[in-house]
């Protein structure tokens, strides 16, 4: 669900995703994310992003669209075994929605930039951390 309010209401400021992203200590293309509701925005989050546009909360909040939960404490396996008493791994992912996949996809994505741009930090550290 996009944050269209908060999208009008930076653009009526004059202030672009980069400053907002940097402003709530994000990079760019998260902050991106977070105003095309592809990636949630938590309450500390809402809290900074009202307090930089100098708004209300109210003014800028959209309700988050509710999220699938998926419990893998307890997999299903089917439970035939082959005559070496391997089970097999029975992976039906038909029924989850595309969106969720999509997301997912796009979430997984944005973890290898952030773990390449950490790595490129990292080597740009002293040895020994001093």
């Amino acid at each position: 669900m996009q944050k269209e309010k908060l999208r009008v209401i930076r653009k009526q400021k004059g202030y672009t995703q980069q400053q907002v992203a940097d402003f709530i200590a994000t990079d760019v293309s998260n902050y991106s994310r977070k105003e095309s509701g592809d990636v949630r925005i938590v309450k500390d989050e809402w809290d900074k992003l009202a307090r930089f546009l100098d708004v209300p909360i109210e003014d800028i909040y959209e309700e988050e669209e509710p999220t699938v939960v998926v419990n893998n404490d307890h997999p299903v396996f089917n439970d035939r075994s082959s005559s070496a008493g391997v089970i097999t791994n029975q992976n039906n992912y038909d029924n989850i929605p595309g969106a969720i996949i999509e997301n997912l996809q796009n979430y997984i994505t944005l973890l290898k930039e952030e773990n390449i741009r950490l790595k490129q930090e990292l080597k740009g550290l002293p040895k020994g951390g001093k």
